[in-house]
């Protein structure tokens, strides 16, 4: 028999926490009483079992379980089901870690891609990588387009759709790539340097899968999805069964788990195959403390056998004059994502832009920060 482990803070008096927790193992398992099971398989093969519990103060706890793998059946949906399905709806729980073993962790390739993939498709070695978004809402194609050249002109590395966008009538998806993708194609003849452009996908399968063809026909070098959105198993199909592009994970639509964010968007995004991972940035619009995105990064990144680094994205709120905070922090193993913090500049967008590449580079090379969560 193989188990996962899933670690859990759980809220509860002493005096509740051994019960709460052999709760917790019936409903992330078996889903009825302990004393109703009559089959000896069940008891041995399928019902979790409380491996520790650990004060964290006088009303919070540590519990671990251990899952049996048989019941994830080593599909996506069916892992998160079994880690946090039933219990997501208890707001005294939440999730904070999990641990695979060996043969159910090979069940998930992690990113075709990853961080290495990405620097070598945009031939960026030595520094943090740049992107910026397109934005806002209502622009045609051909002010798309506009905004494109103007930032390919910069230098800048990766031009990602806002996740806003997706097959609107004011910005129909086909005409959008197209126009975008050629501005770009127009500027790497002109400087002889690519930058790489990435597509929102949005929509039921058939509309990915016409998406993903206007990809293709165009010769686009990434893709932006959602994985909350679009669901996680269709995620996961498009990033390791997919047409041989990076994918970009943006978080929209996850804040509503409790689901510690190392834990999600470093390491779950990572195994189902994300590429690069966006994620809110501390000191931004959102309210992620330095600590949790030095977590999430790490285990974006940490080695882990069989499954390629993701590269970090943090993003929210940036500006310019954050670069050497960010690569001091993180190192230069991420991709630095401005976007509202470039287009403010209005008329000077070119310049501000060119102030971006300017602070990264001089940034240059540093050393990634020390990783520990998501390591195996």
């Amino acid at each position: 028999m193989e188990y996962l482990t899933a670690i859990y803070h759980v809220r509860a008096s002493a005096r509740e926490i051994a019960a709460r927790a052999e709760a917790l193992a019936l409903e992330q398992s078996v889903e009825m009483p302990a004393s109703a099971i009559r089959s000896d398989y069940v008891r041995t093969h399928t019902l979790a079992k409380v491996v520790d519990i650990e004060s964290i103060d006088e009303a919070l706890f540590r519990v671990t379980l251990a899952l049996s793998t048989l019941t994830t059946g080593a599909e996506t949906g069916q892992l998160m089901n079994m880690l946090f399905g039933n219990c997501s709806l208890q707001e005294d729980v939440q999730l904070v870690d999990a641990e695979l073993p060996p043969d159910l962790r090979r069940a998930f390739p992690g990113p075709r891609f990853g961080l290495g993939g990405i620097r070598a498709r945009a031939g960026v070695f030595g520094r943090a990588l740049t992107c910026t978004a397109l934005k806002p809402q209502g622009l045609s194609p051909p002010e798309h387009a506009a905004l494109c050249t103007i930032f390919a002109r910069a230098g800048l590395d990766i031009i990602k759709d806002d996740h806003g966008l997706a097959d609107q009538t004011y910005a129909p998806f086909a005409a959008r790539v197209r126009a975008c993708q050629r501005a770009l194609n127009a500027v790497e003849r002109e400087t002889g340097r690519r930058t790489l452009y990435a597509p929102s996908l949005s929509g039921d399968p058939r509309r990915l899968a016409e998406q993903l063809r206007v990809v293709a026909g165009e010769g686009v070098g990434l893709v932006l999805a959602a994985p909350m959105i679009m669901g996680l198993p269709v995620f996961q199909a498009l990033a390791c069964e997919g047409f041989g592009v990076p994918v970009l994970a943006h978080p929209a639509l996850s804040g509503a788990l409790r689901i510690a964010p190392p834990l999600f968007f470093g390491k779950l995004f990572r195994l189902f195959g994300a590429d690069a991972v966006i994620f809110p940035n501390f000191g931004g619009r959102f309210s992620f403390s330095r600590e949790t995105c030095q977590a999430l990064v790490n285990a974006a990144r940490a080695p882990w056998v069989g499954i390629a680094p993701a590269l970090p994205v943090p993003a929210g709120g940036m500006t310019v004059d954050r670069v050497p905070e960010l690569v001091a922090t993180y190192g230069s193993d991420v991709m630095l994502l401005i976007g509202g913090g470039l287009l403010s500049a209005g008329y000077a967008l070119a310049a501000r832009s060119e102030e971006f590449m300017a602070a990264v580079i001089a940034a240059g090379a540093a050393p990634p920060a020390t990783t520990t969560l998501g390591s195996a």
